[in-house]
């Protein structure tokens, strides 16, 4: 008698990659992340929805139609790194590599076996990034420096206004080829981690609720000895990188606030105070002055929707 082959997460066919994605109302962009997941590695993936909150039914659905899909809800809106510690909590604990990655994701076929090979060709790695497009096409630059004091609030000051200065290209990396090499740090919207290294990290800084939680991790595991690594052979699209917040005052005051804490846990103790103070102050009035901005850039578009809830932002709408 000729038995059945197993399916995809059995015991004699166990989930060899964990893929976690945060959701918030996602819709259809769920839908062709999960799609396109599947073209993207030849390997059985365990698939972990955490759910900040979601009143669209689309994850839900997706647990529904993917029988390798587990839906955990997170009890309310915990950013994303939050929400990304929940659910790779959830993962099998002998999966060795861990997709982080936003559902707005789109896989290019092979890619996640792509940065599988590149794992083992650096065994170092503690997390592995591919090249990033926009919905047109354009190269998102995902690798970057980790910020320093001055290239910090260099970029943070000057770079909604004078965007080639020499402090917003040295954090972007800008000059930089698209070739196969250890970075500062790789964007959260789509990594692979090894399990060993995130864990060892404890996971994301729950602290930042959405922003500069992948630079902080990113500079955390090199500090613990890991290494960060650009992988252009793979590719994914961001389907709404850049995506504009209908309360950009949310949006901007939560960037600012994650800016402040990642260069203030950096320059701790008493001697560093008048900088923490300095740079607290000046990171408020260009907060003032970008939210100002971009509110009357908002009205010159459509007539501006008041709040009506106090409703934080989506974490997939971060970057």
């Amino acid at each position: 008698m000729t038995s059945l082959p197993e399916e995809p997460g059995s015991r004699q066919n166990p989930p060899t990659v964990g893929v976690v994605t945060v959701t918030y109302s996602s819709g259809d962009y769920l839908h062709n992340f999960l799609r396109t997941l599947a073209a993207a590695t030849t390997a059985p993936v365990q698939v972990v929805i955490a759910d900040n909150g979601s009143v669209d039914g689309a994850p839900e659905q997706a647990a529904a139609d993917h029988d390798n899909v587990t839906l955990v809800h997170t009890g309310g809106n915990l950013g994303y790194g939050g929400g990304m510690n929940r659910g790779v909590a959830e993962l099998d604990p002998n999966i060795e590599f861990v997709v982080i990655a936003n559902p707005d994701i789109e896989w290019a076929p092979g890619s996640l076996d792509e940065l599988l090979a590149a794992a083992a060709r650096w065994p170092r790695a503690g997390a592995l990034g591919p090249l990033i497009t926009e919905p047109d096409g354009s190269v998102y630059p995902s690798a970057r420096r980790v910020p320093d004091l001055v290239s910090g609030t260099g970029h943070a000051v000057l770079g909604a206004v004078w965007k080639s200065n020499p402090w917003t290209a040295a954090y972007r990396n800008d000059a930089a080829e698209l070739v196969e090499r250890p970075v500062g740090w790789l964007s959260g919207s789509c990594l692979l981690v090894r399990r060993a290294a995130f864990d060892g990290i404890d996971g994301f800084d729950s602290r930042y609720f959405m922003f500069m939680e992948d630079v902080d991790l990113g500079d955390r595991l090199a500090r613990a000895g890991w290494l960060n690594v650009y992988v252009p052979t793979a590719r994914a699209m961001h389907a709404k990188s850049h995506s504009v917040s209908k309360f950009p005052e949310r949006m901007i005051t939560a960037h600012h606030d994650s800016a402040y804490r990642f260069l203030a846990d950096r320059h701790r103790g008493p001697g560093w105070a008048p900088v923490r103070w300095g740079l607290r102050a000046g990171l408020a009035a260009r907060r003032r002055i970008a939210i100002s901005a971009a509110l009357r850039a908002q009205q010159g578009t459509s007539a501006p929707t008041p709040p009506t809830s106090p409703t934080p932002p989506t974490p997939e709408a971060r970057r």
